[in-house]
């Protein structure tokens, strides 16, 4: 642990602003608000707040992604932290993997309890995926 590239974490965790500015922005900005059944004016309220936290949480998350994709090498035959699968490819595939085995069944199933649409799913699964799978090739490959 003496090697982490601390500001690749960093930046990782960043990214997910600009991700989310696109994601929640243009691309289904209207379409999530309508799922969630809030105002753009709603959505605005504290934001400076949540930027802060939710970028602590993305770092909580890029760790353990960096400690999945990175760290775990060491065992015979785990090409993890080896130089040839240090790219952004097999980072942003671990990246993926955290997203669909792990977060993708914590969002669905409280997003089935609070009984919102499949669409809804959709859109905070998507954005988790292809969040992930930046940070993991970002953390990967700037190692």
């Amino acid at each position: 642990m003496e090697n982490v590239n601390w500001i690749a974490l960093a930046v990782a965790a960043l990214s997910t602003l600009v991700i989310g500015f696109i994601w929640y922005g243009p691309l289904f900005g209207k379409a999530w608000m309508k799922e969630t059944g809030i105002t753009e004016a709603q959505a605005q309220k504290g934001m400076p707040l949540r930027f802060g936290l939710s970028v602590v949480l993305a770092f909580v998350a890029v760790f353990f992604i960096y400690m999945v994709s990175v760290v775990t090498g060491g065992e015979p035959g785990d090409p993890h932290g080896q130089e040839k699968y240090l790219t952004f490819g097999h980072g942003a595939i671990h990246g993926i993997f955290v997203a669909l085995f792990i977060a993708m069944p914590v969002l669905a199933t409280n997003a089935l309890f609070e009984q919102k649409s499949f669409k809804y799913i959709l859109i905070n699964v998507g954005y988790w995926v292809v969040t992930f799978a930046i940070m993991g090739g970002i953390v990967n490959a700037w190692t």
